[in-house]
């Protein structure tokens, strides 16, 4: 009995010592949310917990006990993972539309404890976020059938924030009406231009009037307002739920495999080591300046994903660049790419990085 009072003693004691450490790792943690607020990242990060609990399996010599210290570990880091969703719970995330808007459902994803604030378009939910009256910003990049947002890449290349992810969503477009329209009543579509381009096959078969709006969501919010059973809307399931609208036809998207990406931008560039970065340029007016660019990217051994360019509107015929290339420009590698560029660059801006 003694015996067994002295080990009971002993686990007393390691407890002890657990619990002053588990504080230590709560405190830690704490950092990590607040650190993930400000660069617009989101608590659930799968690769780097699976990389956690490989490496620290290891430290666990007895190989009996090494399964139940992983356990102990994956218990651990949900506990962790509680209390930053706690500390997330004050989080604003700014995006273009209203509620049900594919932005919104993308912010719902992304940060599920965060408050949505709704904006009247790209730039008022960019300015929130530089202004500091929200902590990040969810804006569409692109989509896999209509292409980029050009809005949203003219703000990146022009404004100060910097992106931190890259969230795909999938978009299933539905046509929406009032509960008593049928079918057969609609005579006007409304929709946002990247929505309507991406149902134009069904559109032109059912001959309608097409309309353009802001948003999906705005769209839906307009064919409740206006009590017309002759208009409809492209919207999500999730926004003709949240209007009260019927849905007349389900995924009329031309592609089945309609994906839009959408980049969370914040104030803070992300610090942790990443897959894949963003730079937007300008080079000079002269022959051969842009394959000079490309090149030097090439040699330093980042493979470019995409080249977009865009008019500069304040410059009538000139144009600016924005390149997503595989790696960290974060990495020494990196740095000497980006000194190289800059030479040969009239503007060089490093927008940020992401894991893809």
């Amino acid at each position: 009995m003694e015996e067994l009072a002295g080990i009971r003693e002993k686990i007393n004691e390691v407890d002890r010592k657990m619990a002053a450490l588990f504080e230590e790792r709560m405190n830690l943690v704490s950092s990590v949310a607040e650190y993930k607020m400000k660069s617009g990242l989101p608590v659930f990060d799968e690769k780097r917990e699976q990389d956690v609990v490989n490496r620290n399996a290891g430290f666990v010599e007895n190989e009996e006990i090494r399964s139940y210290y992983v356990n102990f570990l994956k218990n651990t880091m949900a506990v962790s993972k509680m209390y930053q969703h706690r500390i997330l719970e004050g989080m604003r995330v700014s995006y273009s539309g209203v509620a049900g808007a594919f932005a919104q459902i993308a912010v719902d994803k992304i940060f599920p404890d965060a408050v949505a604030v709704s904006c009247k378009d790209f730039k008022e939910a960019y300015e929130m976020t530089e202004k500091g009256l929200t902590d990040c910003c969810v804006l569409p990049l692109e989509n896999s059938n209509a292409g980029e947002v050009g809005a949203v890449i003219d703000l990146i290349f022009s404004g100060s924030l910097f992106v931190n992810q890259v969230y795909s969503l999938s978009i299933h477009q539905c046509l929406v009406a009032l509960p008593e329209s049928e079918l057969s009543d609609i005579k006007t579509v409304i929709s946002h231009p990247q929505a309507l381009s991406q149902c134009e096959p069904y559109l032109r078969e059912l001959g309608v009037r097409k309309k353009e709006s802001v948003n999906t969501a705005v769209a839906a919010q307009t064919v409740l307002d206006k009590g017309d059973k002759s208009v409809a809307a492209i919207a999500s399931r999730d926004t003709a739920e949240i209007y009260g609208l019927k849905i007349l036809k389900e995924n009329i998207n031309e592609s089945e495999t309609n994906t839009t990406r959408f980049a969370v931008l914040s104030r803070v560039m992300n610090s942790a080591k990443s897959e894949c970065s963003i730079i937007v340029f300008t080079v000079p007016d002269e022959a051969g300046s842009l394959a000079h660019a490309i090149n030097i990217i090439g040699n330093h051994g980042f493979n470019m994903r995409c080249i977009k360019s865009r008019a500069m509107k304040d410059l009538m015929w000139t144009y600016y660049f924005y390149v997503e290339v595989d790696g960290d420009l974060k990495s020494r590698s990196g740095s000497f790419l980006l000194a190289e560029l800059s030479d040969c660059c009239d503007k060089l801006r490093f927008v940020g990085s992401f894991n893809s």
